[in-house]
């Protein structure tokens, strides 16, 4: 029974180890607009060609994503 259950526990405490360290790679974009849903936010999207514009805007703050041939420009306005 030891001999099961000594190398179950190390492995266990092995696989938790690794997932917990796991980075996100999230950029400020994609954190921005999980942000914004969370406050409950009215979310825009307008896609046009290879253009992309996000507009969100909660009680306390306006967030404009807007991305184009790869380059992201942000902008956050509180009220």
């Amino acid at each position: 029974m030891k001999r099961i259950f000594l190398p179950l526990i190390a492995l266990s405490l092995m696989t938790i180890s690794f997932a917990s360290c796991r980075e996100e790679n999230q950029t400020k974009a994609e954190e921005l607009i999980e942000e914004m849903e969370a406050d409950g936010a009215e979310i825009e999207k307008k896609v046009d060609g290879d253009e992309t514009k996000i507009k969100m805007e909660s009680e306390e703050k306006e967030v404009k994503i807007k991305s184009e041939d790869g380059e992201t420009k942000i902008k956050v306005d509180d009220k």
